[in-house]
């Protein structure tokens, strides 16, 4: 028997049991979810779990409708069975049915206001995370009828002991302003308390309301700038971003920008008597306000966070409120990002590119970051060779000659996007810093005779905009082209070498190579393509123009220097000049007739027409101003910005700024808000105000400080009583009679003595309290019996 056989039926039973025992688990799943879903519960079974008396039953009714709601299922007919047992003191039974009220309450308002009175119970029950609930739920129920309530119910969590109901507070004032506008005055009270809470716990979700209710109401941050600025270290992530934005925006707002003339002391003369003397250098120095410089000092220590967002947010507090020096710090931690996924390095890039177009220099010493690799995706490496070019005019040279050898080896890659971006941004260098263009220049020149047609097509449209922008400097670049034309294959290129030709013809009359060039493609011009034909023939018709125009220089010398010889013969008297005739014997208007010759039977019906256009401008020697104006015309000089230029002035951090001005709109994102202006000098709000808070903490140390003084002085004034009335004798007796050894007798009488004492003085102390409290309890009782007879006043109202 083969053993193999044997083998392969083990390994078949093997295969047979692991799927049937697969099959069984999966069907006893099956069965144990059917047995815990609501599918097989009938509406009468459930029903009667939330109708019972136990609580197991009640939260396993509760579990199965829940489930039932994430499903998309409709479970509104239960709404009656689920709102009895929100009174239940069980806690988990009280977050599933608020869970239920949330999703149902606008789908049935009338029952769900039974359960308003439950829950302003809850309110006061003595563990916070019910009272916390219960606010959330009442707000989030989207019944407008019970706006007051809420607004009744935020005000108590306002001053609630725990900062989770202070917290729950705080989210629950937007809920509440959506219920019922009318509501803001109130709310803005409660949220300045907020505001202004001890706990950083609870600070963070005030400001999310701040700027979701009321971001323009910056009137309401002034006393607690500091405090918030104080808090803004312990803060989580979220609450940090939603202050940094407002404090951004309030330092714009209420912080000038307050600059200074540097001057320069020069030393004394040789003399001791010779005054010193101040120069201005000229140099203008920002000066920060003090609050501002605590913000900035704050946001340091935020430049370690793990949060991106947060890192994102300091740098554009250092970028649009601080220095360079500030600016510099977040570097370094921006650099950081770009070992992130490959999402959150492509925002890093975004804004490390944004910064760069004002500030480059600082990203100098991380260029290496910037170098491209094989697994970066296009998004990633545009912006990578994009912060090469920014940085190229500010690096050292061995630098510079490794961001070229970069971009040269990127430019014989597969990809064809790649090939493209390398090249222009090998031109951006160039044009970004002409002291080293040549190096730029010599890259490039040594890529035209590539077989890459793309690529040789691309660098000549580069060559091109470089040499408009600085004709006379690169002449013997034109006659380096030139001479390629017996190596270049691409239609586009030959058509771009051609056209320089023709464009700069002019540029050396000594050293016009047009004609010749015209004489070796006129060999050749039934091969070309439709590109290089048009060229050819722009060529020929601007040898021709300059031709014509040499002919009527000379005819003009020529004519003047005849007219002066026959006035001289004749006495003064002048014959008409006659029609100066051109050579046909000379080599450019053949040239230019056979070029017409057989652009006249070509199969081109563009050349054909763009041939009689030039025929008929210069069939007249005597008048060439009309094709000198067409052919002849200087062209714009071609400016090739940075990519990423459109995106400058859009706001570090925000989304527009990642997807550009052509995805997001010209306006942006919805909801995309830029940075507000800085306030004029003189207009900002006092300084006194954001001192409210500061002076009151001082008062208090003020006072504590004033009864310290006091005590210390009667106890001088004492010493000095004595000294004054001679008793220094009696008190040194007294204190040798004490100095005697004690018994337990005497310390014990001692000790008596002392408490009767203390509790004498208590029981005053306790007297006059009373009488003074008196007062105080009557206007708190009254103000809680108003606050009763408003939340009656709701009630009836609602039962009405």
């Amino acid at each position: 028997m083969d053993p193999s056989w044997l083998l392969h039926t083990d390994h078949g039973k093997a295969r047979d049991l692991t799927l049937e025992a697969a099959q069984a688990i999966g069907l006893s799943k099956a069965l144990k979810g059917g047995s815990s879903s609501s599918r097989s519960i009938p509406f009468a079974k459930l029903k009667g779990l939330l109708d019972s008396r136990s609580d197991r039953d009640i939260l396993e009714g509760l579990r199965k409708v829940i489930a039932m709601i994430y499903q998309n299922k409709p479970c509104l007919p239960y709404f009656s069975s689920v709102v009895k047992n929100v009174a239940n003191p069980n806690i988990e039974i009280k977050k599933l049915v608020y869970i239920y009220l949330l999703h149902y309450a606008e789908s049935d308002p009338d029952l769900a206001l039974l359960s308003v009175n439950a829950i302003q119970k809850s309110l006061t029950d003595q563990s916070p995370q019910v009272r916390a609930l219960a606010l959330r739920t009442m707000s989030g129920m989207r019944v407008p009828v019970i706006s007051q309530i809420v607004s009744l119910a935020i005000k108590r969590g306002a001053g609630d002991m725990s900062p989770h109901v202070r917290k729950a507070a705080a989210l629950a004032i937007p809920k509440c302003y959506n219920l019922d506008p009318n509501t803001l005055p109130q709310l803005l009270e409660y949220l300045s308390i907020l505001l202004g809470d001890k706990q950083y716990f609870v600070v963070g979700p005030a400001v999310q309301t701040f700027l979701q209710l009321c971001p323009d109401r910056i009137d309401l941050i002034h006393k607690h700038y500091r405090s918030l600025v104080k808090k803004l270290v312990d803060m989580d992530e979220w609450s940090q971003l939603a202050t940094l934005r407002l404090l951004l925006s309030y330092s714009r707002q209420c912080f000038p920008q307050k600059t200074h003339r540097v001057t320069k002391v020069n030393k004394k003369g040789f003399y001791d008597d010779e005054p010193d003397e101040e120069v201005e250098t000229g140099d203008v120095v920002r000066i920060l306000d003090p609050d501002l410089e605590l913000l900035l000092k704050a946001c340091q220590s935020l430049l370690h966070s793990r949060s991106t967002a947060v890192i994102i947010s300091v740098t554009s507090c250092f970028l649009y409120l601080g220095t360079t020096e500030y600016l510099k710090q977040a570097v370094g931690p921006l650099i950081g990002l770009l070992h992130s996924p490959p999402e959150i390095e492509e925002v890093a890039l975004c804004n490390i590119v944004l910064i760069s177009l004002s500030a480059p220099q600082l990203f100098v010493p991380y260029t290496s970051h910037f170098l491209l690799r094989a697994q970066d995706p296009p998004q990633i490496w545009k912006l990578k060779i994009e912060m090469l070019t920014l940085v190229f005019p500010h690096t050292a040279l061995h630098l510079k000659s490794i961001i070229l050898s970069e971009l040269e080896h990127f430019s014989h890659s597969s990809n064809i996007d790649l090939i493209q971006e390398s090249v222009k941004a090998i031109g951006r260098c160039a044009q970004a810093d002409p002291d080293n263009a040549h190096r730029c220049f010599r890259v490039l020149l040594n890529q035209i005779s590539s077989f890459d047609n793309v690529l040789v097509s691309e660098v000549l449209t580069v060559i091109r905009h470089l040499i408009q922008q600085d004709p006379t400097s690169h002449r013997k670049t034109v006659v380096r082209l030139a001479r390629n034309l017996d190596k270049t294959t691409s239609p586009e290129a030959r058509a771009t070498i051609i056209w320089l030709v023709g464009e700069f013809a002019n540029l050396d009359p000594d050293n016009n190579i047009a004609p010749d060039v015209l004489r070796i493609l006129a060999k050749g011009f039934a091969d070309e393509s439709e590109p290089a034909k048009q060229q050819i023939v722009l060529l020929a018709a601007k040898v021709y123009l300059l031709f014509l125009q040499q002919v009527m220089t000379k005819k003009s010398t020529a004519t003047d220097t005849s007219s002066t010889e026959q006035a001289e013969d004749n006495n003064g008297f002048q014959e008409p000049s006659s029609t100066f005739l051109i050579p046909d014997d000379h080599p450019i208007p053949k040239l230019w007739n056979y070029i017409q010759l057989l652009a006249r039977y070509d199969t081109s019906y563009d050349l054909r027409d763009r041939a009689r256009l030039f025929k008929a401008l210069l069939a007249n020697p005597d008048s060439t101003q009309l094709a000198s104006l067409l052919l002849l015309a200087p062209k714009p000089v071609p400016h090739a910005p940075s990519p990423s230029e459109s995106r400058k002035g859009l706001l570090i951090g925000s989304t527009t700024l990642v997807l550009g001005k052509d995805t997001a709109g010209i306006l942006g994102l919805p909801g995309y808000e830029g940075m507000p202006e800085w306030v004029q000098e003189g207009q900002e709000p006092d300084l006194k105000l954001r001192d409210a808070v500061d002076g009151a903490e001082k008062a208090e140390y003020v006072s504590v400080a004033n009864r310290t003084a006091t005590t210390v002085a009667a106890s001088r004034r004492l010493d000095e009583a004595v000294r004054e009335q001679g008793l220094e004798k009696v008190v040194a007796a007294g204190s040798t009679k004490n100095a005697k050894p004690r018994t337990l007798d005497d310390w014990l009488a001692e000790s008596e003595e002392e408490e009767e004492t203390e509790e004498e003085s208590e029981s005053e102390e306790d007297e006059e309290e009373e009488e003074g409290s008196t007062d105080e309890e009557g206007e708190s009782d009254e103000g809680e019996t108003e606050d009763s007879e408003d939340e009656k006043a709701v009630r009836r109202g609602l039962m009405a």
